[in-house]
Formats: C-alpha cells, structure tokens, sequence
C-alpha cells in the first residue's frame, strides 16, 4: 500500500495533479527538499507544488528501486524537469515515513549528480 501511495505522489508531479498530493500527505506533515528549503503541513507543500508547478514541468521521475521497512519508505529515482526554461536532471533519494493513515508524515530528499566519471580507470 505505500509503495502504491509513493507511485501515485510521484506520478501527481507528472501530471501536475495537486489533488493527489493533497491525499498523499498528513496535515502536520513534513517536506524536507534536497536542497535545503522545508515546507511544514500540508497547506505550505500544496502551496510550494502549485507554484512550482506554475514555472517547471516535470519531465520525466523514474524510480529505480524502492525499500519498505515498517512505516518507512526508500525511494531511489532519477528526476528531470524543465524549470524556468532550464533543462536539468539528478539522481536522488527519498526517505518517506508514513502515519497509521497510509499518509506520508515526513519526507526527505536527497540528490547526487547524474552524471559520473571514473577518475581510476583508463
């Protein structure tokens, strides 16, 4: 069922589906972004997904694998977006904890550069 649920938050950046999040998220939840800003409770993440969404697409999020572990969710995927007319794409991961609900009640990102190198080989 959370895997379900995470499926459902990521697909609703895709279709730029507010109503999806609005039923994926507690009201005191917690969204810590990978890069620094926070958005405490359901109205600010409504508010941050409808702006974003009203400068950005989401052009592809692609999740590679997921952990379950009791009530808490491990999210690795790919994640590209055309934000203010800028094309970009990261790797990240997402820990999501989820309350008796089947809501998410904390969720966090991290990113790490797509693109690699291999500074030993040949």
């Amino acid at each position: 069922m959370k895997v379900d649920v995470i499926k459902k938050y990521f697909q609703s950046w895709l279709d730029n589906d507010v109503e999806i999040v609005k039923q994926t998220f507690s009201e005191n939840a917690l969204y810590s972004e990978c890069y620094g800003p926070e958005y405490h409770g359901l109205s600010q993440i409504v508010t941050w997904f409808e702006n974003w969404n009203n400068k950005g697409q989401v052009l592809e999020w692609t999740i590679k694998r997921i952990f379950e572990q009791n009530q808490t969710l491990i999210v690795e995927w790919y994640f590209r977006c055309n934000y203010d007319g800028k094309i970009d794409g990261f790797d990240g991961v997402t820990i999501a904890d989820f309350d008796k609900d089947m809501k998410i009640l904390k969720l966090c990102e991290f990113q790490s550069k797509a693109e690699h190198y291999y500074p030993y080989e040949s």
